[in-house]
């Protein structure tokens, strides 16, 4: 387990956070220096860019004058905040504010690469991955899919009153994205987490019905 302090907000790492990206990054196939070099290059990025998007939550619920902790875990991470009651506008910004500096972090980096004199290929690769965690990190979390950031923006929007639309909405896109991934990617990773939510949804919808 690390802990550490960043901006005064205490962040705190599980190490199944490690494992996780260091499965997505490759490690499984990481049998040279060169390709074991790229994965600590990949986790770096991830952890970076996943830090960076939690940070945005966090700095944007203290700015309304709530208490903010950050625990990274598998698959992610969450930023947790307490102290005060905050506004369905409010609760909009502090959801948007963690894709949003993550796109800015990922634009950022594709600016270094585009304009920016060549370092070497380790800095390149490193600048390439963030890029691209940051920039598809932060639009899969955009997604109107409970409990991902866009789901909880279009909560925050809809109001709870239209918690049935929500939820609707959830699990129409997550079905419709998950399986675009299987095709996509041939992957069960994220096609699995796309059925989970929908599922959830689906849960939460009967349960609003018997009301």
């Amino acid at each position: 387990m690390v802990r550490f302090t960043i901006f005064g907000i205490p962040v705190e790492v599980q190490p199944f956070f490690w494992i996780t990206l260091a499965i997505l990054g490759g490690a499984l196939g990481a049998d040279s220096a060169v390709a074991i070099l790229g994965l600590g290059l990949f986790v770096m990025a991830g952890f970076i860019s996943i830090l960076v998007h939690e940070l945005g939550h966090a700095l944007m619920a203290r700015k309304f004058g709530a208490y903010s902790a950050i625990t990274l875990q598998a698959f992610g991470g969450y930023a947790a905040y307490w102290g005060v009651r905050l506004s369905r506008p409010q609760s909009f910004a502090v959801t948007a504010a963690g894709p949003s500096i993550q796109i800015l972090l990922g634009l950022t980096a594709w600016f270094a690469l585009r304009h920016l004199p060549a370092l070497n290929d380790n800095a390149d690769y490193f600048l390439w991955k963030l890029m691209g965690i940051s920039l598809f990190w932060a639009l899969l979390n955009l997604l109107p899919v409970m409990p991902l950031d866009g789901g909880q923006m279009l909560h925050a929007a809809l109001g709870p009153q239209r918690i049935r639309l929500t939820l609707g909405v959830t699990i129409v896109v997550a079905v419709v994205v998950g399986l675009a991934m299987l095709v996509w990617t041939h992957s069960l990773i994220f096609p699995i987490f796309m059925g989970m939510f929908a599922w959830q949804a689906l849960q939460a919808l009967r349960s609003e019905r018997g009301r």
